[in-house]
């Protein structure tokens, strides 16, 4: 059904774009967002025979980029053999359908391109559910052209009968399928509530990494964590959610997640369907935005990020800004420093003790290691301790001595049981 969406054993491509003071800036094309292009047909598996970027006043309606240009890839298609034509900007279905048929070979636009993609990479049930969500919200407008020639019924009496045509069966199955996914993702929304609502419960803070792909987000998470994700030079590498746990300190552990990462153009489709796990975003304590500052365009891809954090309603949540492969910074400007932003190279160790540190200081609840000692008749307090603490040691004497981090709410409730480790703050007239 999606083959019309992907590139599978279509390789060679000419890439094109157009540029124009009439397109805003998730529409336009540049020649840096040309060679981004070529970087996601790589990903994809497909070789680049040439680049088209075509400057216009405002986008032709049927073409897009005019009839001579058309000509112009027309005869650059025949000349390098190439058998897809790729466009940066987004194209609507008649123009992508008039295009198709002008030049002789597949075109799609960017977010085909970025669909394939994520077709390819997504590992888990969740993730391949979001990318078939978006599949299918992409492909139902664009099925009219698929099916053209089953449209063209003879108009005489007696020739429609009382069934449905392929493309209209085909438009109520894909409805079918857009209902079905949405439902299995909003099961999968629930089991995350109930998952948040635990670790509210037992006040276990929460960091989100996020950034632009391929800015090293999997790395880093590998590199504070363990976590051994793969994690290569190459777009889109990791798309499935992991999250693991950190420990700051004795008394501070936190769970560090890391997530899809952003694009600019990403579409809308994707942005909808991966809701399910980057509304993660919104319910952090701390977002770390981690930034390739060894990339010339950081600037302009941590602003891409920094809008969908916006549009994805985490605007008010905290965040770092950590600038990443900072050891292969060669610019003469100057990086941002102060309290939210660190300098690190998730590759080389460099600077991840002043990151931990800096989660630490922004995350530490006031969390203590206290010795508890909790009287037999008490024993149904230790199942609490189990629920809300982390018990680290149990030992049955006098009394049911449990050495335990604790928080300061839990620290309050237990304090009447508190051996050593912690005392109530006192005001100074009850010394």
């Amino acid at each position: 059904m999606f083959e019309e969406t992907r590139v599978k054993e279509i390789n060679r491509a000419i890439l094109v774009g157009l540029h124009s003071p009439a397109l805003n800036r998730e529409e336009d094309a540049t020649d840096e967002t040309l060679e981004e292009l070529a970087a996601l047909l790589d990903t994809a598996g497909g070789t680049c025979l040439g680049r088209v970027l075509q400057s216009k006043a405002s986008p032709e309606p049927r073409t897009f980029i005019g009839e001579g240009k058309v000509e112009e890839v027309r005869e650059l298609v025949g000349s390098l053999g190439a058998d897809i034509v790729i466009f940066d900007n987004p194209l609507s279905p008649s123009q992508q359908r008039v295009l198709t048929e002008a030049l002789g070979v597949t075109v799609m636009d960017r977010a085909a391109l970025i669909l394939d993609i994520f077709a390819r990479r997504a590992r888990t049930s969740e993730g391949r559910l979001q990318v078939a969500l978006a599949q299918y919200k992409y492909l139902l407008p664009r099925l009219t052209g698929m099916w053209k020639h089953l449209e063209r019924q003879e108009g005489a009496i007696g020739t429609r009968g009382p069934g449905e045509t392929q493309l209209e069966s085909d438009r109520r199955h894909i409805h079918r399928k857009i209902a079905k996914l949405e439902e299995e993702l909003k099961e999968v929304r629930r089991v995350r509530a109930t998952q948040r609502e635990r670790r509210e419960k037992n006040e276990v803070p929460v960091v989100a990494i996020v950034g632009y792909t391929n800015a090293g987000k999997s790395t880093l998470l590998n590199a504070l964590t363990g976590a051994d994700i793969p994690a290569n030079n190459r777009l889109f590498d990791t798309l499935d959610t992991t999250t693991r746990t950190l420990e700051i300190s004795d008394t501070c552990t936190v769970l560090i997640s890391d997530t899809v990462g952003f694009i600019s153009k990403l579409p809308h489709q994707l942005v909808d369907a991966f809701k399910a796990t980057l509304e993660e975003l919104t319910f952090a304590d701390l977002l770390l935005h981690v930034i390739d500052a060894s990339d010339p365009s950081w600037r302009e891809q941590a602003a891409v990020v920094e809008r969908l954090i916006v549009e994805l309603g985490a605007a008010e949540t905290p965040r770092l800004e950590v600038y990443n492969k900072c050891d292969q910074f060669a610019s003469d400007e100057v990086l941002p420093r102060g309290e939210d932003a660190v300098h690190i190279s998730a590759k080389t160790g460099q600077g991840l003790e002043e990151l931990v540190h800096a989660i630490g200081k922004r995350l530490d609840q006031g969390a203590h290691r206290v010795l508890i000692g909790l009287p037999y008749d008490k024993g149904g307090l230790l199942d609490y301790l189990y629920q809300q603490a982390k018990v680290e040691q149990v030992e049955y004497a006098d009394t049911i001595q449990v050495t335990a981090v604790c928080t300061p709410k839990l620290l309050g409730q237990m304090q009447e049981y508190i051996l050593e480790g912690w005392s109530p703050k006192k005001e100074p007239w009850e010394d």
